[in-house]
């Protein structure tokens, strides 16, 4: 990426990744006992391994491997291609979704330093050709565990608002506005709000979405 960030404030620029370390070592700490019971649970109703485990791009588009609890069964149809989403979630992986529970591990990517707690969610490494200059902003500053359009409509919104909300987010960064942004998840998250889209059990796949827009990839 060429976007050089400029941090908006003092918060950005010294307190935001301090407070990132603390709280990310102090969930882990503190929540110990619910990581092990949602371990064993994981394992018992969905089987090994316990933990997923994807690439995704972080800040200035740096690849990261973001851990979660699995979610999805690894069912194939009969030529060993997996079966759709909505086919391999289950009724467990619904309400891990439900209750954000499949996300404790990213508590480890906060700690590393590969993400915040609030920023613009990591998406697939593979929609990068597909962003446009202004969407790519996105990424000039580490992703989040929450972020603005999680904490206002989640998967349920589409994806143009979604860039918005997140380029937006990176142009003013401030520690009432995180702080607002993290209890506005835990509101839209104990209310159930937006797990799913409008065409699909978890997010519309963007390249799809481009497509159906007549949207082609960079290069």
């Amino acid at each position: 990426m060429t976007t050089k960030h400029e941090p908006y404030g003092l918060y950005e620029k010294y307190f935001k990744r301090p407070l990132d370390l603390l709280c990310g070592l102090a969930a882990v700490i503190v929540f110990c006992w619910l990581y092990a019971i949602v371990a064993i649970l994981v394992r018992i109703k969905l089987g090994k391994p316990v933990l997923f485990a994807q690439e995704r791009p972080g800040k200035d588009e740096k690849i990261f491997k973001l851990y979660k609890f699995r979610t999805m069964t690894n069912a194939r149809d009969k030529n060993g291609k997996l079966l759709p989403d909505e086919a391999r979630l289950t009724k467990f992986g619904r309400l891990l979704r439900a209750t954000s529970l499949d996300e404790l591990p990213e508590a480890f990517n906060i700690i590393k330093g590969d993400m915040s707690i609030v920023g613009p969610r990591p998406l697939l490494v593979k929609y990068i050709p597909w962003y446009t200059e202004e969407q790519r902003k996105r990424h000039i500053v580490r992703p989040g565990l929450t972020g603005f359009a999680q904490a206002h409509g989640r998967n349920h919104v589409n994806w143009d608002d979604r860039f918005q909300m997140d380029v937006k987010y990176t142009e003013n960064i401030t520690f009432l506005g995180d702080v607002k942004i993290i209890l506005d998840t835990v509101i839209a998250v104990l209310k159930h709000e937006g797990i799913s889209s409008e065409t699909s059990a978890t997010m519309e796949d963007f390249i799809d979405y481009c497509k159906n827009m007549g949207i082609k990839p960079r290069g």
